[in-house]
């Protein structure tokens, strides 16, 4: 039996156990750095499939490193399994997981015939927005010696390469003064009229950026009281766009509009967070079209949409493809009008059609796996990009 073959047979041999874990992550959804069960779940299932798993790994307690192989041409699968409040597992975070725990469990047979050491990385906390798993995991040496990197990601749409921007996320909070808002309003200082400047301020300056900017955000505290002026109050809010450089020049025109409520009121003004942001993905082609190709040969279609570049999404992914080669396809569920980020897209996680993206992404992963380990000219790019230095460190 070919290495391909071999693989599609292990994950079939798994894929009731990696679409139950899929339900069970769907079912029991954790916020970001909160994942203990998908995370012990995770490890569990990737244990039973001969990978050598350690968890807790860089001090984060939901992180894993799961191993296999001891070859010399490192590759990393990433999973994910954090989920959004309120709505749940709106980004298919748990087929991510299942995906690549599929794919892992493939390799574990395969990878010391191929030459490869295959490492199952367990991200927490990707939709915190800053500081995200991936970045912490990135800087305290989990990637270190790979020499590339891939996930996939549930989507209503196959796209092999989807467009992914720089985000910085960060809150803003204002300190003003308690006063009967009525028997004496001027004795406060009204930390809700600085967030309300604030946001009319960022609301013109839409006019005066770039297209492809975002600027996003909700009131975490508006008051305690109608008859308190209030004292306190807070926003969470998301910057994007196309890369660092640009994020940077429209986080200063931003930071601008919240200092303009603070100076107009007398509120006080503290930004938290915002200096780990999310990179743009730079996708390695030749990586994504191997992943096209097994994906198509699954019978999964590729779409090409016109302006594509609009649905632009962002990830800490982004920062593993400025550090490694790197791919991020989306799979798709057939899922329109429902898009992700929708509790409608949430339903769609645990659906068969759902389920067999479980199966194919995990194929088409450990597939990618074996044609990467077989063509020289791709491995001698990798790890010739290692030895000059191109890893981060």
């Amino acid at each position: 039996m070919d290495a391909k073959a071999a693989a599609s047979e292990r994950v079939g041999k798994y894929r009731d156990r990696l679409v139950g874990l899929s339900h069970r992550i769907h079912g029991t959804p954790e916020l970001g750095f909160e994942e203990h069960n998908a995370a012990s779940w995770l490890c569990e299932l990737l244990s039973e499939g001969g990978l050598d798993v350690k968890s807790g790994v860089c001090d984060l307690p939901t992180a894993f490193i799961a191993r296999a192989g001891s070859g010399p041409l490192h590759i990393a699968i990433c999973a994910e399994y954090d989920c959004l409040p309120e709505i749940g597992h709106a980004c298919g975070h748990n087929i991510i997981a299942a995906m690549a725990a599929g794919a892992g469990i493939a390799a574990a047979q395969l990878a010391d015939d191929l030459g490869l050491t295959v490492n199952v990385i367990g991200t927490p906390a990707e939709e915190v927005g800053d500081n995200g798993g991936k970045v912490i995991l990135l800087e305290r040496g989990a990637f270190d010696g790979v020499h590339a990197a891939m996930m996939v990601h549930p989507a209503p749409m196959e796209v092999v390469e989807p467009p992914v921007i720089a985000l910085s996320t960060f809150d803003v909070h204002y300190t003003g003064k308690e006063a009967h808002a009525s028997a004496f309003p001027e004795m406060g200082i009204n930390a809700a009229d600085a967030l309300t400047i604030a946001q009319n301020a960022i609301g013109l300056l839409r006019q005066h950026i770039r297209q492809s900017d975002r600027i996003h955000g909700i009131i975490t505290n508006g008051g305690a009281a109608p008859n308190i002026v209030p004292a306190h109050t807070s926003a969470r809010y998301m910057m994007r766009a196309r890369s660092l450089g640009e994020l940077a020049e429209i986080r200063a025109k931003v930071m601008r509009c919240f200092e303009a409520g603070a100076l107009a009121t007398g509120a006080k003004l503290e930004v938290r967070g915002g200096d780990k942001p999310y990179a743009e993905m730079i996708h390695d082609h030749d990586l994504a079209k191997l992943y096209r190709c097994n994906a198509e040969t699954l019978g999964r279609t590729f779409v090409q949409i016109p302006g594509m570049e609009r649905v632009a999404a962002s990830t800490d992914m982004g920062n593993i493809s400025l550090a490694i080669p790197s791919i991020h396809p989306s799979i798709g569920l057939n899922s329109l009008p429902a898009a992700n980020h929708q509790p409608e897209f949430t339903a769609h996680c645990i659906t068969s059609v759902a389920d067999r993206a479980v199966s194919d992404g995990a194929i088409a992963m450990a597939w990618t796996l074996v044609d990467i380990a077989s063509d020289g000219v791709l491995k001698d790019r990798l790890t010739s990009r290692a030895a000059s230095g191109g890893l981060a460190s």
